[in-house]
């Protein structure tokens, strides 16, 4: 156990200390000229957990077909990447949670899993992220995220993949406080972890990515949280935080976050939304067809005016919304509820990507 210890910390050191192959560059939401571009902001969580799903095929289809240019993969899916050869989707693919520790400790294990995961299909596939890990327990794992990061992007270098960026995904609940935005930090057990994470994520010029629900935030205190607010309809502001006015409670959030990353050294950073969306059943009138559909095409039409948030303006905000279909293996209830699409590939309701 102490050997573990003592090989984890030697990793973490490296990371902050070397500068292989690493840029010194602060990372801005200018650094990814695509990305901030106002064109392909908005893109979709591609999840499997279901037994009744369309072949991967017919989905690069019914993406295409929809002006989904950008999806994500919880983990890397053979059939799903021979699909998207040559189709034109930019993708983020994950690394799964039980894969950090092993990842953290071998540099050998990062090589092979882009040896089999990414370049097999870089000439046919635009890869914007490696995302490492999805909400994984800073407070308990942490320790593990910013060297498997480190090994993963090592990897990608030497194998001339440069522009594949390298991230992690994190639960806004890994804030302590996140009311008002400005006052937003990490709990105290996650400080340490998040102050590697974002130096790593510096150097190496890429964004932290974050789950945001505004869904949850409503549904668990709608005394508190106004459905309008809730769902990007006041014209007006709702929160005052100094000089920053809050129409909506999604910036709100990102700039919670942003305020957080500020304590830990991470004022350079840029953050994507990888997940966020809202349930169209599961839990009574919090949850209906027509709040989901006003709540996705209000996110969407935000994000793609690419405005940015009141703490950082003009720097849009790339979302991936949760998720392209409804999962039918999933938790019964909301969980298996987010989808745009049903598993015959008919919409639950009409949106549309710009």
């Amino acid at each position: 156990m102490i050997e573990k210890i003592l090989r984890l910390m030697e990793i973490i050191l490296k990371i902050l200390f070397s500068k292989r192959n690493m840029s010194t560059h602060r990372c801005t939401a200018e650094d990814d000229d695509d990305a901030y571009a106002g064109t392909g902001l908005v893109g979709v969580n591609y999840g499997l957990v279901g037994d009744n799903l369309p072949e991967p095929s017919a989905v690069v289809e019914l993406c295409k077909s929809n002006n989904i240019q950008r999806i994500r993969l919880f983990e890397p899916n053979i059939p799903v990447l021979e699909a998207l050869r040559q189709s034109g989707i930019a993708i983020a693919v994950g690394v799964k949670n039980e894969d950090l520790q092993n990842l953290a400790v071998d540099q050998a294990a990062a090589t092979t899993w882009i040896a089999n995961h990414v370049t097999p299909y870089i000439n046919d596939i635009n890869f914007d992220y490696v995302v490492v890990g999805n909400e994984v327990s800073l407070a308990d794992e942490g320790i593990n995220v910013a060297p498997a990061m480190r090994h993963l992007y090592n990897a990608l270098q030497d194998a001339g993949k440069s522009a594949v960026k390298v991230t992690t995904s994190i639960a806004l609940d890994s804030l302590s406080i996140s009311y008002p935005p400005s006052a937003g930090a990490f709990s105290t057990s996650v400080v340490a972890p998040m102050e590697i994470i974002a130096s790593f994520l510096i150097s190496t010029s890429s964004p932290l990515m974050l789950n945001a629900y505004p869904y949850f935030a409503y549904a668990s205190d709608s005394q508190h949280i106004s459905l309008d607010y809730a769902l990007f309809r006041p014209s007006a502001p709702v929160v005052q935080d100094g000089n920053l006015s809050y129409h909506n409670i999604f910036d709100a959030m990102v700039d919670a976050l942003y305020s957080a990353l500020e304590k830990v050294g991470g004022s350079a950073l840029s953050i994507v939304v990888s997940e966020s969306g809202w349930p169209s059943a599961g839990n009574g009138n919090f949850t209906t067809v027509a709040l989901a559909q006003e709540y996705n095409t209000n996110l969407i039409s935000h994000v793609a005016a690419g405005q940015g948030t009141p703490k950082k303006p003009g720097f849009a905000t790339r979302t991936y919304l949760f998720a392209l279909f409804n999962e039918d293996q999933k938790s019964p209830g909301v969980e298996e509820n987010f989808g745009l699409f049903y598993s015959n590939m008919k919409p639950v309701y009409p949106i549309t990507f710009p």
